[in-house]
């Protein structure tokens, strides 16, 4: 009877269904965000920073993405997902004119600081909803897809941002584009219907019909998965805090979310070394927004490859490869910063290290559901993504201090070694706990 039903859930499901309510302000929200991000050491070393303060501002992104996960998973089980990104897009504005009118490197890291409170709130609530309503047989590839839609918005960014700066002649032309974009999710949000209501009637079936997934790994293992999982589901309320949620979930996020918070490192190493690598070797804001877009063609074109390999072999199929292939290319990075062909080996290696990263799109989104209580999914993943997002965070705080400390070759270095660590631990307790090994 349950394999029935979860048959029949998965036959309501259809692509076209999620494509304008749940993709369309994703896109139109990341796209903004492309178009600034590989900018931002040139904004900031404009103001006179140096490459490690540069880093540092950068870095506010991602700090910002921290602190905004505290309040996201209450937020949004409170107030609807589409109220959540409304507010969450609004925040993002306030911190961009705080950066189209930053006087100094300070005000402009409180504007970056403030996109990033923004950015937590907007994914979080895409996250949930992705989470809730579609089935578990599409849920890699539905997520690898929301995955893919955040990397398209990366990569259509930068050549919009070029294209403007290469008109105006202001490197400060790709905030106002970031601005009018979200403005413009901010208009599709109100205009179409809200998906959580849509769709309610959909989830609530599914879950009122789905059994608990079982772990792929031994008996004790899985009782530990279901314990864990059960424990959740008899909170009634929906709006648990974070910290809360961090104490109940403590041994599965101090051990797979460690793993899990290695993987988000490199890949914020990877937005924020490969900006600040181009203005080391002198390229400038054109050049970098170009090359950077050109490499997310590579990332956004194995999104969904990613995804069927989930879908059909397992997240381990996915993770491995990327987490390596992300180590080993910043550990090449870091041999030819004073090469002769430095210029060439950057455009090689950024490719590289979109391969990899576009191999494991919505990785973390994926295991973040599989692990979610189904009924009320939202704190457990803002605890989830509060996880993963400390590793995002720490990464550019570390490149910031080696690189001001030793060199920008060393901090990359440092990174692709964190990398292979994760990798070992990743093997170690992704079996255990991934209900979809």
């Amino acid at each position: 009877m349950v394999e029935n039903a979860m048959t029949a859930t998965a036959t309501e499901f259809r692509w076209r269904s999620i494509a304008l309510p749940a993709l369309l302000p994703t896109l139109l929200f990341s796209t903004g965000q492309g178009a600034l991000v590989p900018l931002i050491p040139t904004l900031s070393t404009g103001l006179g920073a140096s490459l490690a303060i540069a880093g540092l501002i950068s870095a506010m992104l991602l700090i910002g993405e921290v602190f905004g996960d505290i309040p996201s998973g209450w937020l949004v089980a409170r107030v609807g997902e589409r109220a959540a990104m409304i507010g969450a897009a609004t925040v993002a504005i306030v911190g961009l004119l705080t950066t189209a009118f930053s006087p100094t490197p300070l005000v402009l890291g409180v504007g970056i600081f403030l996109i990033g409170l923004g950015t937590a709130v907007f994914a979080l609530a895409r996250h949930a909803f992705m989470t809730s309503y579609v089935p578990l047989s599409h849920r890699a590839r539905a997520l690898s897809t929301l995955g893919g839609t955040f990397r398209l918005g990366l990569l259509l960014g930068p050549f919009i941002s070029a294209g403007v700066i290469a008109l105006t002649g202001r490197n400060g032309a790709a905030v106002w584009v970031n601005l009018a974009l979200c403005l413009a999710a901010i208009v599709v949000l109100i205009a179409l219907p809200d998906p959580s209501a849509t769709f309610g009637s959909v989830a609530a079936k599914r879950q009122a019909t789905t059994a608990p997934t079982d772990s792929s790994g031994t008996d004790e293992d899985a009782e530990e998965v279901e314990a864990i999982r059960a424990g959740e589901r008899l909170v009634p309320e929906e709006s648990t805090g974070l910290f809360a949620t961090l104490r109940r979930f403590a041994p599965l996020l101090l051990r797979l979310g460690t793993g899990a918070a290695v993987i988000s490192a490199l890949r914020a190493s990877r937005q924020v070394l490969l900006p600040l690598w181009a203005v080391s070797i002198g390229l400038d804001a054109t050049t970098t927004a170009v090359i950077i877009g050109a490499a997310g063609i590579v990332d956004f074109a194995l999104f969904y490859t990613g995804g069927q390999i989930m879908d059909r072999f397992g997240r381990l199929f996915t993770a491995l490869p990327s987490v390596i292939g992300l180590s080993l290319a910043f550990i090449g990075l870091s041999l030819t910063h004073d090469l002769a062909a430095r210029e060439i080996w950057f455009i090689v290696l950024a490719i590289a290290l979109s391969l990899a990263n576009g191999v494991g799109a919505g990785l973390l989104m994926t295991l973040g559901a599989d692990l979610a209580p189904p009924a009320h999914p939202a704190p457990f993943l803002g605890a989830w993504r509060f996880s993963t997002d400390v590793g995002a965070a720490s990464a550019p705080l570390i490149i910031a201090g080696m690189t001001a400390a030793v060199s920008i070759a060393a901090a990359s270095a440092t990174m692709g070694v964190i990398g292979l660590v994760g990798a070992v631990i990743l093997v170690r307790y992704l079996p255990r706990y991934s209900p979809r090994l």
